[in-house]
C-alpha cells in the first residue's frame, strides 16, 4: 500500500526517495523533514562529515501547500559538498577514475560487491552501500511519521549500549521522554550510563577503533490488528525484522524479550491477559512479545531491540585484506569515518518502523485521504474489545 524507492550515492550529487500510496491531505513541510534529519546527524562519535556535509531538501512533487495530494512524493537532499569536491569523481558523464579503490575493507559490501558485479573499483560499491543512503529513508520515514500521528501512533528510540557498556535501567522512555534523550550526547534514556558511554567512544577514538552498540524502538498507540497470521510475508513482526536488518551495519534484531525469553520455561516466558473493565478492552500485564503475537500488533507498546556491528572503516587502518589487482596483502583504505554511528542508529530504526506501521495502517484502514483513513479506524477501533472508543 505504501511504498518508496530511494536512489542516489553517498557522494553524488544527491540522493531522491520518492514516496507512494500516502493519502490526499497530509501536512507536510520541509521543516517536518529537516527536524529529522537533524536528529540522524546526532550523537557522540560521529565524524566531521556530520559538521560540514549539509543536507539541502527540496520537495520536488506530490505537495501542494503544505499537503499530500495522494499522488507521489519526490523529495531530493542534496550534496552539499558535491561541486566543491566529487563532481569529477563521481560524475555520470563517461570516463574514468585517476584513483580506483583496490583494497576491499572487511566487513563491508566492498569484495562482494565487486565481484558480484564485475568491478574493479571498490567505489562502486561503496558510494551506495554507504548509510548515507539513510538520509533519504530518514525523509520518508518523517513523512511515515506524519501519517501515523493522525492514528495518535508514537515513535522513538534510544541507545542502550553502546560497545560492552550497558543501560541497566529498567524504565521504558515515552513519548514525553523524546527531547530528552535527543538531548543526550549518545541519545542515552539513562544518564548514569551516558557517561559511562561516552568515555568507551573516547577511548575507542584515542585508538582509531570503531565501536557498536544496541538500540530500542518503542512505538506506543499502535492499534490491534496489524499485520496477519495467515501468510509469512504479513506477519508483522517478519516486516519489522526485515526493514530493521536492512540498516546498514545492523546484525541483529529481536522483537520484545526476544532473546531472553529463549532461556525460559513457557510459564515465564509469555504475557498474560486480562480484562481491563474501566477502558473496555484486553490487556497484556507485561511486555515480553513486544507488542506482536501470532505476527498481529495486541495493542500493547511494539518494542524492538537491533545491534550494530562496529563501524568497518576504521580511522587508523590495520585489518587485513588483499589489493584486488596485485593480490598482495595489505590494509584496507580509509574513508572519512565515524567512531560510532549507534546513537544515529536510532533515528533510522524509528524510520523503519514508521514505515512498515504506516504501510500496515495503510493497509488495514484504506482510505484516499487522511480524514477518510483516520475514519475508518476509528470504526474499526470502536467495534474492537466489545465496542470500546479508542486507539491503541
Amino acid at each position: 500500500m505504501l511504498r518508496y524507492l530511494t536512489a542516489g550515492e553517498s557522494h553524488g550529487q544527491a540522493l531522491v526517495v520518492v514516496i507512494e500510496g500516502l493519502p490526499a491531505g497530509l501536512e507536510i513541510t520541509e521543516a517536518d523533514l529537516q527536524d529529522e534529519l537533524r536528529r540522524r546527524r546526532l550523537g557522540y562519535g560521529r565524524g566531521p562529515r556530520m559538521r560540514f556535509e549539509q543536507d539541502e531538501l527540496r520537495l520536488l512533487g506530490g505537495i501542494r501547500h503544505g499537503r499530500t495530494l495522494g499522488s507521489p512524493v519526490a523529495i531530493e537532499i542534496g550534496n552539499s559538498e558535491w561541486e566543491r569536491k566529487w563532481t569529477e569523481e563521481m560524475s555520470p558523464a563517461p570516463g574514468e577514475t585517476a584513483s580506483p579503490l583496490t583494497q576491499p575493507r572487511p566487513g563491508h559490501a566492498d569484495l562482494a560487491g565487486m565481484q558480484k558485479y564485475g568491478f574493479t573499483d571498490a567505489r562502486n560499491v561503496l558510494e551506495r552501500a554507504s548509510a548515507r543512503e539513510t538520509a533519504a529513508r530518514v525523509a520518508a520515514g518523517a513523512v511515515a511519521k506524519k501519517l501515523l500521528a493522525a492514528l495518535d501512533v508514537a515513535i522513538l528510540s534510544h541507545v542502550v549500549a553502546v560497545g560492552p557498556v550497558e543501560s541497566k535501567s529498567t524504565r521504558l522512555p515515552a513519548p514525553g521522554d523524546l527531547d530528552r534523550i535527543d538531548e543526550s550526547s549518545v541519545r542515552c534514556f539513562d544518564a548514569d550510563a551516558e557517561a559511562a558511554m561516552v568515555d568507551e567512544i573516547k577511548a575507542a577514538a584515542r585508538e582509531g577503533d570503531s565501536l557498536g552498540g544496541v538500540v530500542e524502538v518503542l512505538a506506543y498507540g499502535v492499534p490491534v490488528g496489524l499485520g496477519s497470521h495467515v501468510h509469512w510475508d504479513r506477519k508483522l513482526d517478519a516486516l519489522l525484522a526485515q526493514a530493521l536488518m536492512s540498516i546498514q551495519a545492523v546484525k541483529g534484531v529481536e522483537i520484545g524479550d526476544g532473546f531472553e525469553v529463549a532461556a525460559r520455561r513457557g510459564s515465564a516466558a509469555h504475557d498474560p491477559i486480562a480484562w481491563d473493565a474501566e477502558d473496555g478492552r484486553y490487556r497484556r500485564e507485561s511486555g515480553l512479545a513486544g507488542g506482536v503475537e501470532g505476527g498481529i500488533s495486541t495493542g500493547e507498546v511494539l518494542r524492538a531491540r537491533l545491534a550494530m556491528k562496529p563501524l568497518a572503516t576504521l580511522n587508523r587502518p590495520v585489518l587485513k585484506t588483499v589489493d584486488t589487482v596485485t593480490k598482495e596483502e595489505t590494509v584496507s583504505f580509509k574513508e572519512r569515518t565515524d567512531v560510532t554511528a549507534v546513537p544515529a542508529l536510532g533515528v533510522v530504526a524509528e524510520t523503519m518502523v514508521a514505515l512498515v506501521l504506516a504501510d500496515e495502517v495503510s493497509r488495514k484502514f484504506g482510505g484516499d485521504s487522511v480524514d477518510e483513513l483516520v475514519r475508518n479506524a476509528d470504526a474499526y477501533l470502536a467495534a474492537v474489545d466489545g465496542g470500546s472508543d479508542r486507539r491503541g
